[in-house]
């Protein structure tokens, strides 16, 4: 991974798996890009759209949200509506002239510390292959990807 520039990446995780995932791969030592914010949540299903489009708004490069399996989330369904949420949000993005690409939605179980390294390093690629958010302050406009 070649560094173009410096990334911002926010990553909502739900406490009880996704949050529990990257821990466990810190414990495990697995490296994932540092640019990487990671706030820990009670539950997916609690992260408001405005808080989505807040972080796009202040410049972040990206976004993801990662939650419980399919069936796992401890708030029964929290999930289901934050994948909606991000489906919903991901057009938005593309209305106002951002590219959807920039937010997804992971789903981990707390034992995936593995994946979770794999999911960042993934979604950090993406993010330099779209390059810096068009709305990021203080950018330099040979930087911006033409």
């Amino acid at each position: 991974m070649t560094k173009k520039y410096p990334l911002r990446i926010v990553a909502f995780t739900c406490f009880n798996c996704a949050y529990a995932a990257a821990d466990l791969a810190g414990s495990m030592r697995l490296s994932y890009h540092p640019a990487v914010s990671i706030v820990g949540i009670p539950c997916t299903g609690a992260v408001e759209p405005a808080v989505i489009l807040n972080a796009f708004e202040q410049g972040v490069d990206g976004v993801f949200v990662a939650g419980c399996l399919d069936g796992e989330c401890h708030y029964k369904t929290g999930n289901l509506h934050a994948r909606e949420r991000v489906r919903q949000l991901r057009g938005d993005l593309e209305r106002i002239g951002l590219e959807p690409e920039r937010l997804e939605m992971y789903q981990l179980s707390a034992a995936m510390g593995s994946r979770f390294a794999e999911l960042v390093n993934e979604f950090v690629e993406r993010i330099y292959g779209l390059g810096p958010s068009p709305v990021r302050p203080g950018l330099d406009c040979g930087e911006r990807k033409k």
